[in-house]
């Protein structure tokens, strides 16, 4: 994916709340070492560090632009490229924790016990992961896809969707976590803006698909899918928009 640092963090304020809450569930007072799986911009990176002072903390992204920005904006942290699929580290960490990166990668029923395995005995791997696409702002970038001559180069992009239930994830690390929390919460997002639901997935959702498309597809696809989410998601009286977004949280100790 072509990632905009600047596009996903227009709505840094709602994209941060949910790891702080997911931050806030995690027992560790004093960890040693603590992985940002999936750091991005590094735009969560200082929560953690004003969380844990004296760890070792370790960005990691596959995303050369989004590290480029997390560098600079934090020149004194440590951050890395890496492909979570191929991610094997020879030690394990106190702390792994993975903000809205993991709905991006196929295969989760070997990817999270994989993950739990690199947590060290006592420690926490603490996951939060989109779970919207029920959603309006979801379903119509399906509708715009089925609509245009995009479908065959799209529709396989749309289908691989890793993201399961609830009760699936307890299911799958009950047996290898020593204690588990998994919940739900649906954020009532209130955005500023024009159509800034189409300009909050511009900058997440969206981009899966504008990447894989050249121009004059990409802009059609955008215009179309613009007009639509402008419809769904009107302006409140005052001028707000209000989006509401369910995310999936997993606090898993291993």
């Amino acid at each position: 994916m072509a990632w905009n640092p600047s596009q996903y963090l227009a709505f840094a304020g709602p994209r941060m709340q949910p790891a702080i809450d997911l931050l806030a569930r995690i027992p560790q007072d004093a960890p040693d070492t603590v992985i940002d799986l999936g750091c991005g911009p590094g735009n969560i990176t200082p929560l953690l560090r004003q969380r844990w002072p004296d760890a070792r903390i370790l960005g990691l992204d596959n995303s050369d632009t989004m590290l480029a920005r997390a560098r600079t904006a934090m020149p004194d942290e440590a951050f890395e490229f890496a492909d979570i699929t191929q991610w094997n580290p020879d030690t394990r960490y106190d702390v792994i924790f993975s903000n809205a990166t993991l709905q991006w990668v196929e295969g989760h029923d070997t990817l999270f016990p994989r993950l739990l395995g690199h947590v060290a005995p006592g420690g926490t791997l603490a996951i939060q992961i989109p779970r919207n696409s029920d959603a309006p702002s979801h379903r119509l970038i399906d509708d715009v896809i089925e609509s245009g001559p995009w479908r065959d180069l799209l529709a396989p992009i749309r289908d691989a969707n890793p993201t399961q239930k609830p009760e699936w994830y307890r299911n799958l690390l009950v047996g290898q976590a020593k204690n588990l929390d998994i919940w739900e919460t649906e954020y009532l997002q209130v955005l500023d803006g024009d159509n800034p639901v189409a300009e909050y997935t511009k900058g997440s959702q969206l981009t899966r698909y504008l990447g894989k498309m050249d121009e004059p597809w990409s802009r059609e696809f955008e215009s179309q899918y613009r007009d639509l989410v402008a419809k769904a998601y009107p302006p409140e009286a005052d001028g707000k928009t209000l989006f509401p977004f369910r995310r999936l949280f997993i606090v898993a100790s291993a």
